[in-house]
């Protein structure tokens, strides 16, 4: 079996919603500037992209959930960086990121591709964050394809 995605990624067409957190906002500049460059090479027109800003990761849940209302959007990337610190904030800010982002996903029916960086210096976390911004806008575009193909061969459910 080829671990390969089910589908070409063709983006054209698709709206796109991102949230990027302003905390470390060099790190989110290349984070975005990754996703954009994703979804450009995938045939997303910039006009089908709105992009947004809020102040850190645990407020991306909240934006993504406002975008996820609107049903405007086929997709939405989550974009930010948590540097661990000398205090447990840095597991509470990471963990209740990532769950919030995985239950807008879930309770909206909505692909999300989730690139929020959670590493343990700002080098790692320059290193990794162009491409992460990358992965993050082709793993939305995926999944929003695949909740198209699923919907179209089983029906909606």
């Amino acid at each position: 079996m080829s671990l390969q995605p089910l589908m070409k990624l063709r983006g054209a067409g698709l709206r796109i919603g991102i949230v990027t957190a302003r905390f470390n906002a060099e790190i989110g500049e290349q984070l975005l500037a990754g996703a954009r460059k994703a979804l450009a090479e995938m045939g997303v027109e910039a006009r089908d992209v709105a992009e947004l800003t809020v102040p850190g990761a645990l407020e991306i849940p909240l934006a993504l959930q406002a975008l996820a209302a609107t049903e405007a959007f086929d997709a939405l990337i989550a974009l930010g960086c948590v540097i661990k610190g000398d205090t447990y904030h840095f597991e509470v800010v990471s963990n209740e990121s990532a769950s919030g982002i995985s239950r807008v996903g879930l309770e909206f029916d909505v692909a999300i591709g989730n690139g929020v960086l959670t590493t343990l210096t700002e080098a790692q976390a320059n290193e990794r964050a162009a491409q992460k911004g990358f992965e993050a806008a082709q793993a939305a575009v995926e999944m929003a394809l695949l909740q198209e193909w699923a919907h179209a061969q089983f029906g909606e459910s």
